[in-house]
């Protein structure tokens, strides 16, 4: 990746294929590729794994590519597929990708080192940030779009499922999980992403975990609700084509999705 294109702010970028008369602030995605993905291959990073033709990695940066109303791209990796992946997005096709950066050992380490990243360069505090799994690669023009849209109203968002299953809340007993509460069907949400956020709402949750080093969330969603308990978050439709790769075992259903999408 150029210089020239790692270097550049959030604020300072082309506004080509955007619509600058109705969107003042940047629209940022984050895709997380940091993972190491040990319940697939260690030796095969799910990331890098073609699906449909491509990388898995690739169609998530598609998605947000090709979004009109996406000016900026940040990817966060790891030292195993960050070669690939510098390789992958040097291509022309990705202008929208400002810089690849180093992740963490968990998920929260890489958003807070995309969030620095941010703040030095100078990213304005209402910018619109998209968080993404990297390995959620068919996620819609629809939840991206509703996620942007749901940010002028509200400070953090996420695309989430509706559950079609009972949800069965566990407890233990001895050496056994047991039932403790069932909660109302229509109550409950699988989570997707992106995730989003104005860029304070963010920073300023990140901020007030980093006090607590035994908390660990897995999704950013869960950082908000927790240190910003006041602050809604609100939902945005989901697909069940938004699946997370994270087994071999989804490759497959990974398949059909791209020949699907492919007509």
């Amino acid at each position: 990746m150029s210089e020239s294109r790692a270097s550049a702010a959030p604020s300072e970028v082309s506004q080509d294929n955007a619509e600058p008369e109705e969107q003042i602030q940047p629209v940022v995605a984050v895709i997380l590729a940091a993972g190491l993905g040990v319940r697939f291959d260690e030796s095969n990073p799910k990331q890098l794994v073609q699906v449909g033709g491509k990388p898995i990695i690739a169609w998530s940066i598609d998605a947000f590519q090709f979004n009109a109303r996406v000016t900026d791209i940040l990817v966060v990796v790891n030292d195993r597929v960050r070669e690939a992946v510098e390789a992958i997005v040097g291509d022309d096709t990705y202008d929208k990708v400002r810089t690849v950066i180093q992740g963490g050992i968990e998920r929260m380490d890489s958003t807070e080192a995309a969030l620095q990243t941010l703040a030095e360069a100078e990213i304005p505090q209402d910018a619109k940030l998209l968080i993404h799994d990297a390995v959620r690669p068919f996620v819609s023009q629809e939840s991206i779009n509703g996620c942007i849209d749901a940010l002028d109203t509200f400070n953090a968002a996420t695309v989430a499922l509706a559950s079609t299953d009972t949800m069965l809340m566990a407890g233990d007993l001895g050496e056994r999980k047991v039932v403790r509460q069932v909660p109302d069907r229509d109550s409950m949400f699988r989570a997707q992403t992106p995730q989003a956020f104005r860029f304070s709402t963010l920073r300023k949750a990140y901020d007030l975990a980093a006090a607590d080093p035994d908390f660990h969330p897995t999704d950013d969603t869960r950082v908000v609700v927790d240190r910003l308990p006041e602050e809604p978050v609100a939902i945005v439709a989901g697909s069940v084509t938004n699946m997370k790769i994270t087994l071999p075992s989804d490759v497959p259903m990974a398949e059909w999705i791209a020949r699907s999408l492919a007509g």
